[in-house]
């Protein structure tokens, strides 16, 4: 019976050290840290996963950046407010809102980093994708409360944005189900505006509550699914893409700003160096962990080759002692990209 007893533990211990590499790789962390630098404060990262290079928007610039090195390949002048990038492979060719002044969209050359020409934009030119289905870039004017959209093969010099569609809101983020619909968070109006992209129309309007103030935005095209960051109240919400139920809303950190899903995880980025990790159990939505990373990583991109999250931020100067609430003044050539992975 005792050699049965042993035989029986050592076996239990074999299959839970079988185990433990399974629940590791669970777990997510900051795996590098890479320092960049410049000028420039920053707002949203896209991710080439064929190049694995990071497209940065640096305020008046947008730096391209080696993910594995952090070495600066390219550095895209001429803006006045950078918030977005948007590229297109298959054309060579990359856009950034810019969203100072009366706005404007740089198309640049993604091989050289040469910009081609800046197409007329609206006002306040703000969050930017490219849907491959529909072959559109598309953009939204936040001043404007409007999306534009144009053929990524458009004229970068003489060439016309396609007419507004009106949206009745101050539009943030946005994302396509590949199938012709677009879904807007309006961040005044707490809802998710949907547009069908070839009757230029919106068709539905889908309240976030018990979410507010909707900014982050990412959808799971397979289950039908949006994710939605909100900022006041603090929740990620997810949603139906086919009637906008509300499936469930899970809480998050403060100064959410970009959502992202990949793979079955769904990620939201705060400022407060909160990142929180959900997934779907047994139909059922839950928090699966709140990485911390440095404050100010607020945005995102998520590298779909690799699985690896990267987030721009910075150090900051401490509050002075009684001075009013506001944002945080960053240190000078501090900037840098937290790169965050499963272990």
């Amino acid at each position: 019976m005792k050699n049965m007893r042993m035989v029986v533990l050592s076996l239990a211990a074999f299959a839970l050290a079988g185990c433990l590499p399974a629940f590791a790789q669970t777990q997510w962390s900051v795996t590098k840290t890479l320092h960049i630098g410049g000028e420039g404060a920053w707002d949203y990262v896209t991710v080439d996963a064929q190049t694995h290079r990071l497209f940065v928007t640096r305020s008046t610039h947008t730096q391209v950046i080696d993910a594995a090195s952090g070495k600066v390949l390219g550095d895209i002048p001429g803006q006045k407010r950078s918030h977005g990038t948007a590229i297109v492979p298959e054309l060579g060719r990359g856009f950034i809102t810019d969203g100072g002044g009366d706005g404007g969209i740089v198309v640049f050359d993604l091989k050289t980093y040469a910009v081609l020409g800046t197409l007329a934009a609206m006002p306040d030119a703000d969050g930017i994708i490219y849907d491959k289905s529909q072959n559109l870039v598309l953009a939204v004017s936040g001043d404007g409360g409007a999306l534009m959209t144009f053929k990524p093969d458009i004229d970068p010099v003489n060439g016309k944005i396609d007419p507004p569609i009106k949206l009745d809101g101050a539009p943030e983020f946005l994302a396509t189900d590949g199938m012709g619909k677009a879904y807007i968070n309006l961040e005044d109006k707490d809802l998710v505006a949907v547009v069908d992209l070839k009757t230029r129309k919106v068709i539905a309007r889908w309240p976030v509550a018990p979410g507010g103030r909707p900014v982050g935005m990412a959808i799971d095209r397979k289950m039908h699914r949006l994710f939605i960051g909100c900022r006041k109240p603090q929740k990620l919400i997810v949603m139906s893409a086919e009637d906008g139920k509300v499936l469930a809303d899970l809480p998050i950190g403060a100064g959410v700003d970009a959502t992202k899903f990949h793979a079955g995880h769904a990620f939201a980025s705060c400022g407060d160096g909160a990142l929180t990790v959900a997934s779907e159990k047994a139909g059922k939505f839950e928090v699966e962990q709140v990485v911390k990373t440095p404050n100010g990583a607020r945005t995102m991109g998520v590298d779909d080759s690799t699985f690896s999250l990267y987030l721009p931020t910075a150090e900051f100067e401490a509050p002075a002692p009684g001075a009013a609430p506001q944002r945080p003044k960053m240190k000078p050539d501090t900037f840098m990209i937290v790169e965050v992975a499963q272990k």
